[in-house]
């Protein structure tokens, strides 16, 4: 069974081939947040998604108010005006229920899974 995973547009093809209803919850968008700040999504996949889900989720029912809000400013993180800065990152995965924490780690460290900071 396909999730929401797919990004961008191509989600709502797969969602409806297999008449799947998609529920945005607090932990996807978290989820969302933390694959852009990793730089495993661009800010235009995120943004697409974000607007997809504004028009065509359903949305968990005791977050409604707060997923509509942060999936709104999502939307716009491509706009000049808005933007999307990594405080505001942070404060959309504090008010999710989330603590961000950073872990930095040299390039050689990575590879050969060493933690150098905290």
């Amino acid at each position: 069974m396909r999730k929401s995973f797919l990004i961008g547009r191509s989600w709502k093809v797969a969602v409806e081939s297999i008449g799947m209803n998609i529920k945005v919850t607090k932990r996807e968008i978290a989820n969302r947040i933390s694959s852009y700040l990793n730089r495993s999504i661009t800010l235009e996949q995120m943004v697409d998604w974000a607007e997809d889900m504004i028009c065509e989720a359903e949305y968990e029912e005791k977050d409604i108010e707060l997923i509509k809000e942060v999936l709104s400013r999502l939307g716009l993180a491509d706009v000049k005006e808005f933007g999307l800065s990594w405080d505001d990152c942070y404060n959309y995965l504090s008010r999710l229920g989330y603590q961000v924490k950073v872990s930095i780690y040299s390039y050689s460290a990575h590879a050969n899974k060493i933690k150098v900071a905290d």
